[in-house]
């Protein structure tokens, strides 16, 4: 029984402690893009470091020089 009044206490200063460090990083924008990431990694960005079968170079990069 003893034990109980040590650890609802130090219960008491961990949840106090979690709900603040939640605050601060909703403040500094840390919950602001969830899904970013997430969708980031499915675009295909890379394509023009991919080589093209035939030696063909990219359609993009023919510039009149």
């Amino acid at each position: 029984m003893n034990v109980i009044y040590s650890l609802i206490p130090g219960m008491m200063f961990f949840g106090i402690l979690f709900v603040i460090v939640l605050i601060i990083a909703v403040k500094k924008g840390q919950y602001e893009d969830m899904e970013g990431n997430g969708n980031r990694i499915l675009l295909d960005e890379d394509e023009d470091m991919m080589p093209h079968p035939g030696g063909q170079g990219d359609a993009k990069k023919t510039t009149a020089e």
